[in-house]
């Protein structure tokens, strides 16, 4: 029998969501990060998503480390910093948040365009 799936009401995190997704833009702005509007989107989906995870300590599907070779230090090590704003997440989770810090990267937009 499988057991029954927790319904979680999403809403209740809209303003923890939201204010890590404005730390987190404000950290890549810092840093000269511009994610574009879809990137933004992206980010904000997987943000919700681990603002929920640190609440209900729902675990990550295992990750293979090794397919983050190519992913720089400087992005894994802000995502380890957003990671660590929620001590319950998994320390893997930073490798995925990666992703997304690396792909802002290669923009070639300037702050003008990317605000």
């Amino acid at each position: 029998m499988d057991s029954p799936t927790l319904e979680i009401n999403e809403e209740l995190f809209t303003e923890e969501v939201n204010s890590t997704f404005n730390k987190v833009i404000s950290i890549l702005r810092a840093e000269k990060i511009f994610p574009d509007s879809v990137q933004k989107q992206m980010l904000y989906s997987h943000l919700k998503a681990m603002v929920i995870r640190s609440h209900t300590h729902e675990p990550l599907p295992e990750v293979e480390i090794d397919m983050f070779d190519e992913i720089s230090k400087s992005s894994h090590k802000l995502a380890e910093d957003v990671v660590n704003l929620f001590p319950t997440l998994a320390y893997e989770e930073s490798y995925l948040l990666s992703v997304h810090f690396e792909v802002a990267k290669e923009n070639e937009l300037t702050e003008e365009f990317g605000a």
